[in-house]
């Protein structure tokens, strides 16, 4: 059975070399992806590096390997582009709790606001925002607006209470949060701690504040990496998605990386669900087939690409 795995996994990474090279096809891969996409994508990153590549390919064709979000940003930036995603059930919980017509509500209830939306959200509610942010130049677009400036900050409450307590601000902040980084468990986390008191704890702002307060280090994946690579500790416990290890481990050899456990976790790790949607097979029929295919709107594109563009020209 493990024999006829490897068979079938090396004809896909076979298959998928072939028709990247037929398709002009690039592939992009989130940091929470599984092991196996990674190793095959030409670029892996986070939000904001996967927006800036997409936005500077010559590829014809996009795979974007993460979730649905993800492929509409891709696209809104290329709307030349095929972009496509290999599972569109690939969602997102912090996306989903963010109803664009809700959202809409609470943003008209609040005309004198300026709407800050992290990108982990639809292209809807990008839409109905004037600036999007991702974790890691969130605090830094933040800070390029004036201090008296009212701010509508979502869908992300944690990310929101992180940059308020850091700032001083008191931004309005939508009830939204990632069903991941959420379920971090403090108690297990701090047990580590203690069997392993020489180790660093590294955050993801998305994870509630009592997880940030005894953080070492607050950060996207891409600021949590290069913390991990550049500091002189040898033991880290890393309290964001579990796939970011199969990145870390490679870019920190010597060190010694522990996933953080979820409160209801019977593994030391915590998992999302949609990003490990994704597959060698589902990308290799993705390449295959065209398909699946994301399609925004052209006018919510229109709209949604203003904020995104005004994100990247401030960081």
């Amino acid at each position: 059975m493990k024999e006829a795995v490897e068979e079938r996994n090396k004809f896909l990474r076979e298959e998928i070399a072939r028709l990247k090279k037929e398709k002009n096809a690039l592939i992009m891969a989130h940091y929470y992806q599984r092991d196996e996409i990674q190793e095959i994508a030409d670029f892996i990153g986070d939000s904001l590096a996967l927006a800036r590549q997409a936005a500077q390919t010559d590829a014809d064709v996009i795979v974007m390997c993460g979730v649905h979000f993800m492929g509409e940003t891709a696209k809104i930036l290329c709307p030349d582009k095929t972009v496509l995603v290999p599972d569109l059930a690939a969602g997102c919980s912090l996306a989903d709790s963010c109803p664009p017509e809700e959202f809409e509500e609470f943003v008209k209830a609040h005309p004198d606001h300026t709407v800050v939306s992290y990108v982990n959200t639809s292209a809807a509610v990008k839409a109905l925002t004037d600036i999007v942010v991702t974790s890691g130049n969130a605090r830094q677009i933040i800070d390029q607006l004036p201090e008296e400036e009212k701010i509508i900050f979502g869908p992300d409450r944690n990310l929101g209470e992180y940059i308020n307590s850091e700032t001083g601000r008191r931004m309005l902040l939508w009830k939204g949060a990632c069903h991941v980084h959420d379920r971090f468990s403090l108690e297990k986390i701090l047990e580590m701690k203690r069997e392993h008191p020489g180790a660093k704890i590294l955050v993801h702002p998305e994870c509630r504040r009592p997880l940030q307060l005894v953080a070492d280090k607050v950060g996207s994946t891409a600021a949590l990496l290069k913390f991990a690579r550049e500091d002189d500790a040898k033991e880290y416990i890393v309290v964001t998605e579990s796939g970011i290890l199969f990145e870390m481990r490679k870019k920190c050899p010597g060190k010694t990386l522990l996933a953080a456990p979820a409160e209801d976790a019977e593994c030391q790790c915590n998992e999302c669900d949609f990003m490990k949607l994704n597959t060698l097979e589902k990308v290799y029929e993705a390449l295959r087939d065209g398909a699946p295919e994301i399609k925004v709107d052209e006018e919510v594109a229109r709209k949604a690409l203003r904020p995104i563009e005004r994100m990247l020209a401030m960081s």
